[in-house]
């Protein structure tokens, strides 16, 4: 298993598909210290978030250290149509990333 998961779903509803992505990524900020030791947590978010659909790129998001835990994000893409494929994929800022690709659906 990935070390963060990415789920993501996609719906078709009134000529524009919605995607809904959910990554489970701990978004530390760098500025908060551990309650045991007193030790400043390392920085450690999501740097970039890339959409594409049937593979063109259609967003893509530069986040910053101020986005939640796991973040849900949620868009509407009027490219995509039902059997099309969205793809997602990220990168943080110790290189890591992860994504993941669903068809949309009705």
């Amino acid at each position: 298993m990935h070390r963060h998961p990415t789920k993501m779903k996609t719906r078709y509803r009134h000529g524009q598909t919605e995607v809904l992505v959910l990554v489970h990524h701990p978004m530390d900020t760098g500025l908060l210290r551990n309650k045991k030791t007193h030790q400043i947590i390392p920085a450690h978010y999501i740097k970039t978030l890339t959409v594409a659909v049937n593979g063109t790129p259609a967003l893509v998001f530069d986040m910053a250290i101020a986005i939640s835990r796991n973040p849900l994000f949620g868009f509407m893409l009027t490219q995509a149509k039902p059997g099309d494929t969205v793809s997602v994929f990220w990168d943080d800022n110790k290189g890591e990333h992860g994504g993941a690709e669903a068809k949309v659906g009705v």
